[in-house]
């Protein structure tokens, strides 16, 4: 099969469509799956119980579903993973990531901020029976203890757009698993998984559905870690509704066009914010990518509030420009002090960059920062 990733990313989870004889890929709403044989249907429930993967017809929709398991393979494929595990939301992957560590007597978990915001929150309160301890790249190494399950990073971070060497975290946690949020990049940029990391997790409500109109989270692993995260989704119920498996489906066929044209808008955008006396710092990945964070000189809010082509909205990834300011929103729930350690500023307005025209959305940004 070809190696290009805008061919595997409209062909994944869609192998077989032409043996089938369909086009597009089946939408299977059931919640429940009949079978007149209940003895094998016990079988395979202890096979699953045990950490096997269901294998043949469905059982119930809490267990797997059709088209959900075909957005999840093919999340894998281009993350370069053999499995992948799909949930309700990015949030719910992230519980059932840090669950799967603490099952193992794993509790520990070392992080490196920032992180998006709830993810921070989560790690920080402890709900889940987790302890964290926030350290930078280069501490990593000394801040790993016996039970530690997880070293946690989010590169390019939220929302400051901070990046982390992959290869070189992963070659100091050792045993340790590491995992990196890779929602900001998506597999079009990078892909986590070639320089060490063993689980690479996605807000899927980004750009992996793309159109701000679908909710879930996936995240990309081996055989083992796929296992637990069954069966802890089972347990839970966080499970991705097959609608919204069909749509993040059909939103992997166009991520690469997608991110690769909004990337284009915001690298323009970060170099002509930073010529704008406005703004006095640009934070825009080496990497590249459709996210640009930058600080203002005045009231970031009266910036937000002038906006009119540009949607004055939280998240990001959507077809159409987003911008918010972190400290009021995906970043409130973090505690003010933990906020500007991270380099969150209350000067700071992050920006996701869509498909618009660049010159319309430049004509937008230079007369909101009027406001300022």
């Amino acid at each position: 099969m070809t190696s290009a990733l805008r061919t595997r990313a409209v062909h994944a989870g869609r192998d077989d469509l032409t043996d089938l004889g369909v086009h597009a890929a089946p939408l299977d709403l059931s919640t429940t799956y009949p079978s007149r044989d209940s003895a094998g249907e016990a079988a395979r429930i202890d096979e699953f119980a045990a950490g096997g993967e269901l294998a043949g017809l469905p059982i119930y929709g809490r267990v797997g579903n059709p088209t959900v398991d075909r957005f999840e393979r093919a999340l894998a494929e281009l993350e370069g993973f053999d499995h992948g595990v799909a949930f309700a939301s990015g949030m719910a992957a992230v519980s059932a990531c840090l669950l799967s560590a603490v099952a193992q007597g794993k509790r520990h978990v070392v992080a490196v901020r920032p992180l998006y915001g709830c993810s921070d929150h989560l790690l920080q309160s402890g709900l889940l029976g987790t302890e964290v301890t926030w350290a930078a790249p280069d501490a990593v190494a000394a801040a790993l203890r016996p039970d530690t399950g997880l070293v946690f990073v989010e590169t390019p971070a939220n929302p400051t757009l901070a990046e982390v060497d992959i290869a070189a975290l992963a070659a100091v946690c050792g045993d340790v698993p590491l995992l990196v949020d890779n929602t900001f990049a998506t597999p079009v940029l990078q892909r986590p998984g070639r320089h060490g990391a063993r689980i690479v997790l996605h807000s899927a409500t980004k750009f992996l559905g793309g159109h701000g109109d679908v909710m879930g989270g996936v995240v990309a692993c081996d055989a083992e870690e796929a296992a637990r995260l069954r069966q802890i989704r089972f347990a839970t119920g966080g499970v991705l509704h097959p609608l919204a498996g069909y749509l993040l489906l059909r939103g992997l066929s166009t991520l690469p066009l997608r991110v690769t044209a909004a990337a284009a808008t915001a690298a323009t955008l970060a170099e002509r914010l930073a010529a704008h006396p406005a703004v006095t710092k640009v934070h825009y990945p080496r990497l590249g990518g459709p996210l640009v964070a930058f600080e203002v000189d005045g009231d970031p809010h009266a910036l937000i509030g002038a906006v009119r082509l540009i949607t004055p909205a939280v998240s990001l990834g959507s077809v159409d420009t987003l911008i918010q300011h972190p400290g009021s929103i995906s970043h409130r729930i973090v505690d003010a002090g933990d906020r500007h350690d991270a380099g969150v500023s209350e000067q700071l307005i992050r920006l996701s960059a869509g498909l618009e025209d660049v010159e319309d959305l430049w004509h937008d940004l230079e007369q909101a920062l009027k406001a300022l």
